[in-house]
């Protein structure tokens, strides 16, 4: 496994990794913490019970320094109100202090006496028994006591192992769920409601910006979630908006069908009404659906090495045709350098729209004028009328399905579906399409991907112009 492999720094293993290692830690620290807190809590004696019995040693040490053996015998009464346990007091000479010598069974117990510090063993049979020094003079004497019952440690042993080994393992437990939770579950809840939302067919409900903006993969899907979002929203938008402008425009050719059909006109003149009117409706659907697919259709296009200038020349050709032009009036100052990517057919229909549209709204008599200039890895191309422009407002809005901003009826000037279906099949080859006022007329602007491979003139040397499939649009 390579470095590069591995997830990047905002990536969620990171934080998954992070989560589990500062909970493996945190159990350690408390497995130890707590480990030695109940040890003390289970196997030490407590602070009372040391200050009880060093007590008692100083007791003793006091009453053998003032009465000696017969102080003892009295104080080993006393103690014996006191605790219901056998105390007794030794010499370094592990021989009785007071008056009443040891027994053999006391004499064999001194050779297992324990000290204050040590801890009491869980598997010595009965209680354990303590040697306590003289404060003052250790080597004079010490205290000999059977711990009292009530100074045994660990009497609560079974509930300090149910919460040390069931209650607090638990709420760990709980706390590393509830950070997967917020970490994970969270934000997947929220991608479960915008699906069931679009299910609703709530096309506009969004992420909230607490999932969308984190840097993680969960960010990265919920941003996606939101794009898919907007696309299918304007998906769905589009194709009821067409499917609205498509039934409208419709009616205008079919009723001028029904009143040519009732009118007295020769077979003639109605057979070539009916043609031209068929001619306008076909031209109008193919064009809806062309858009359509332009919209709808992600797959990659492939491309090729195009030469603008031959693609102009072959459009022009065609255009003057049509139009009555002359090629005069069609200029191109666009020169042989200019090489792009994209797919021939898709770009050809695109600036065979923008040249009609162009020649449509010039003057008798007027120019359009074909320029570009090389921007890094980009051509930027543009052409220009002369027909006065449009309005500031209305530069973005000539782009939208069925928009005919002079007026003009169905079918007569074109259907308002040139321009948008130029966008988009520059939108899709990579490029763009935008609108601009030149003072004398309009300015359409194209950017295209640079062919980088830098193709000559030499390439097509001697070769024919390329030939590209066009479907005929309407005037835009």
């Amino acid at each position: 496994m390579k470095w590069t492999d591995l997830p990047g720094r905002h990536s969620l293993f990171w934080k998954l990794a992070c989560l589990l290692v500062a909970f493996c830690l945190l159990m350690i620290w408390l497995s130890w913490s707590w480990g030695r807190y109940m040890e003390k809590k289970n196997l030490f004696l407590s602070d009372e019970a040391r200050g009880t019995l060093m007590r008692y040693a100083a007791e003793a040490e006091q009453v053998w320094n003032e009465r000696q053996s017969a102080g003892i015998d009295a104080w080993l009464q006393s103690v014996g109100h006191r605790e219901s346990t056998w105390v007794g007091v030794i010499g370094g000479d592990l021989q009785s202090l007071s008056s009443y010598p040891l027994t053999e069974k006391e004499t064999q117990r001194l050779t297992f006496l324990r000290g204050l510090d040590w801890p009491t063993s869980r598997h010595t049979k009965g209680l354990p028994w303590l040697r306590v020094p003289f404060p003052n003079d250790p080597s004079a004497g010490s205290l000999v006591i059977e711990l009292p019952q009530r100074f045994v440690p660990g009497r609560y042993r079974v509930f300090w192992r149910v919460i040390t080994n069931g209650v607090i393992p638990g709420l760990f437990t709980l706390l590393l769920c509830v950070g997967l939770y917020r970490l994970l579950v969270v934000p997947l809840n929220s991608l479960r409601e915008q699906a069931n939302a679009w299910r609703a067919d709530q096309l506009n409900v969004r992420l909230s910006s607490r999932i969308t903006h984190l840097p993680d993969e969960l960010g990265e899907l919920g941003r996606a979630f939101d794009h898919m979002s907007e696309r299918l929203q304007s998906t769905v938008a589009l194709q009821q908006q067409l499917l609205r402008d498509l039934s409208h425009e419709l009616r205008t050719p079919l009723s001028r069908l029904r009143v040519a059909s009732e009118s007295e006109q020769g077979l003639t003149q109605l057979r070539e009404r009916i043609g031209r009117e068929v001619d306008g409706m076909q031209r109008l659907v193919e064009d809806t659906l062309q858009l359509a697919w332009l919209d709808t259709d992600r797959a990659p296009l492939p491309d090729e090495s195009i030469q603008i200038q031959a693609l102009w020349e072959m459009l022009t050709e065609n255009a003057c045709y049509e139009s009555g032009w002359p090629a005069s009036q069609l200029q191109c100052a666009v020169d042989s350098s200019c090489w792009v990517r994209g797919h021939l057919n898709t770009l050809a229909q695109a600036l065979e729209n923008i040249l009609r549209n162009a020649i449509r709204h010039s003057p008798q008599g007027g120019v359009v004028r074909l320029g570009g200039q090389r921007d890094g890895d980009f051509w930027h191309v543009w052409l220009e009328d002369e027909g006065g422009g449009v309005a500031g407002a209305d530069l973005e809005w000539i782009f939208s399905p069925f928009i005919r901003l002079d007026g003009s009826r169905p079918g007569d000037g074109g259907f308002g579906l040139g321009l948008s279906i130029a966008r988009n099949a520059m939108q899709r080859q990579g490029g763009a399409l935008w609108a601009e006022n030149t003072g004398q007329g309009l300015r359409l602007n194209m950017r295209l991907v640079a062919d980088i491979d830098g193709v000559s003139d030499d390439a097509f040397a001697g070769k024919p112009a390329p030939t590209v499939d066009v479907c005929r649009s309407q005037m835009v």
